[in-house]
C-alpha cells in the first residue's frame, strides 16, 4: 500500500518545482523590463533635455545668416560661416539661452558663447541681460558716424558701470576690440557685433580686465557669439564625468567624489590664491566694482601650472547695475531679493521693496566656497591659522564699520599665509 502512494508523490515534485521556476521567472522578468522602461524613461527625458540645451547648430544658423547678409561682421565670422574651421565641440550649456561648448579654431582649442532668444521681461531668476531676437544687431543704424557710436557706449557704460571719471579710456578700448580686422576702422558691420557683445557683462568685463592673469583672454567674435581660451580643466575639483553617470550618482556621494579627486594641497592653494586675486581684480577696479553673483566649483576652471582661469562670468555684474536693477523690486520676504545664487539683498517690510546694499562682498562668498576645498589636507602647522581666518573671511558683511579695511587685511593674510606654506615646494 505504501509502494503504490510513491508514484504520485514523486509526480507532484516535478511539478511544483516547476510551477516555482516560472513564478520566479516571471517575477525576474518582469523586474528586468521594469528597470528597462525606467532607465529608458530616464534617458530619453535627459536626452530631450539635452537638445533643448544644446542648440548649437540653431546659434551658427542665426549667426551666420546674419554674416552672409552683410549685418554683422567679426574676426571670427569667416572661419565659422565659410571656411568652416571654427567647430562646436562638447556642448557645456547649462541653459538653453547661454550656449557655451567646447571648440577647435584652427588648430586652437577654445570654449565658444552663443547667445540665444530670451523671454522679454526681466526675470531675477534668469539673466540681467535679456536678449529681444526682434531687435537683435539693430544699432548702430547706417549713417551713424564713429563720433556717435563713441557717444552711445559711453551712455551705455554710464548706465552700467556709474559715472566713472575714466570711461572714455575704456570707450576707446572697446573701438580696438571692436575693430576686428585690424584695419584701423570700425565698420558697421563690426560696430553692431560690439554693440551686441557689450549688452553682456561677461564680454565687458573681459574686455577691462583683459591683462589680468586669472581672466580667460578673448579670441575672436562674430555678432554676439564669442570665442575665448581654452581651460583644461573646468572647475575647482579633478573629475568630471559624463551627464548619463551624473544622473545616478547620489549628491552627497558626488561632493565626496569631488574632494577625492582634488589636486594635492599644495596646488589648491596655488588655485585658492588666484581665486583671492581675481577678488582683488574686480573689488573696486579701474571701472567700478563687479559683483561675483554665482560663486561655484563649476565656474572656476585651472591650467596646468594650476593658475587659476575664469571658465564662466556670466553672473559677475557691475555693482551699480545691479543696484539700479534690484532697488525697487517688490518682495515678501529677503528670498525675493536674490540674483543668481550668492548676490543677496533685504527686504524691506515697511515698503515691500528690497534694498540695493548686497549683503555678503565677494571675499565672503569666495572663502565660503574655499573652506573645504583648503581646509581638506591642510599642513597641521596652519589648520588652525588657516581655519580661523576663513571663518574670519566668511564673517565678512558690506554694511559692517571698516569693511574696506577689513576686507583687504584679511584677503592678505589669505594670501600671504598660503604663499607662505607653497613657496618652496615643488607644486608651486
Amino acid at each position: 500500500m505504501a509502494r503504490s502512494l510513491c508514484p504520485g508523490a514523486w509526480l507532484r515534485k516535478p511539478y511544483y518545482l516547476q510551477a516555482r521556476f516560472s513564478y520566479v521567472r516571471m517575477k525576474y522578468l518582469f523586474f528586468s523590463w521594469l528597470v528597462v522602461f525606467v532607465g529608458s524613461w530616464i534617458i530619453y527625458v535627459q536626452y530631450s533635455t539635452y537638445t533643448e540645451l544644446c542648440r548649437g547648430k540653431d546659434c551658427k544658423k542665426i549667426i551666420c545668416d546674419k554674416y552672409k547678409t552683410g549685418v554683422i561682421d567679426g574676426p571670427a565670422c569667416n572661419s565659422l560661416c565659410v571656411t568652416e574651421t571654427l567647430y562646436f565641440g562638447k556642448c557645456l550649456s547649462t541653459k538653453p539661452n547661454n550656449q557655451m561648448y567646447l571648440g577647435i579654431w584652427g588648430n586652437l582649442p577654445g570654449v565658444v558663447k552663443c547667445q540665444m532668444e530670451q523671454a522679454l521681461h526681466l526675470d531675477f531668476g534668469t539673466e540681467l541681460e535679456p536678449r529681444k531676437e526682434i531687435v537683435l544687431f539693430d544699432k548702430p543704424t547706417r549713417g551713424t558716424t564713429v563720433q556717435k557710436f563713441k557717444e552711445m557706449v559711453y551712455s551705455l557704460f554710464k548706465a552700467k558701470l556709474g559715472d566713472q571719471g575714466n570711461l572714455s579710456e575704456l570707450v576707446n578700448l572697446i573701438l580696438t576690440v571692436a575693430d576686428g580686422d585690424k584695419d584701423g576702422q570700425v565698420s558697421l558691420g563690426e560696430a553692431k557685433s560690439a554693440w551686441a557683445l557689450l549688452q553682456l557683462n561677461e564680454f565687458l568685463l573681459m574686455v577691462i580686465l583683459q591683462d589680468k592673469e586669472h581672466t580667460p583672454k578673448l579670441m575672436g567674435f562674430c555678432g554676439d557669439l564669442y570665442v575665448t581660451e581654452s581651460v583644461e580643466y573646468t572647475s575647482l575639483y579633478g573629475i568630471s564625468l559624463p551627464w548619463v553617470i551624473e544622473l545616478f550618482i547620489p549628491s552627497g556621494f558626488r561632493r565626496s567624489m569631488d574632494q577625492l579627486f582634488t589636486p594635492s594641497w599644495p596646488r589648491k592653494a596655488k588655485i585658492a590664491i588666484g581665486l583671492l586675486e581675481f577678488v582683488e581684480d574686480v573689488f573696486h577696479g579701474p571701472y567700478g566694482n563687479f559683483l561675483m553673483c554665482d560663486i561655484s566649483a563649476k565656474n572656476l576652471g585651472y591650467n596646468d601650472k594650476y593658475d587659476l582661469k575664469m571658465v564662466d562670468m556670466r553672473k559677475i555684474v557691475p555693482e551699480t547695475n545691479l543696484k539700479e536693477l534690484i532697488k525697487d523690486r517688490h518682495c515678501e520676504s529677503d528670498l525675493d531679493c536674490v540674483y543668481g545664487t550668492d548676490c543677496r539683498t533685504t527686504c524691506d517690510q515697511r515698503t515691500m521693496k528690497c534694498t540695493s546694499e548686497v549683503i555678503q562682498p565677494n571675499l565672503a562668498k569666495a572663502c565660503q566656497l574655499l573652506k573645504d576645498y583648503l581646509l581638506r589636507g591642510a599642513p597641521t602647522e596652519i589648520r588652525e591659522e588657516l581655519e580661523k581666518q576663513l571663518y574670519s573671511c566668511i564673517a565678512l558683511k558690506v554694511t559692517a564699520n571698516q569693511m574696506e579695511m577689513e576686507h583687504s587685511l584679511i584677503l592678505n593674510n589669505l594670501k600671504t599665509l598660503l604663499w607662505k606654506k607653497i613657496s618652496y615646494t615643488n607644486d608651486s
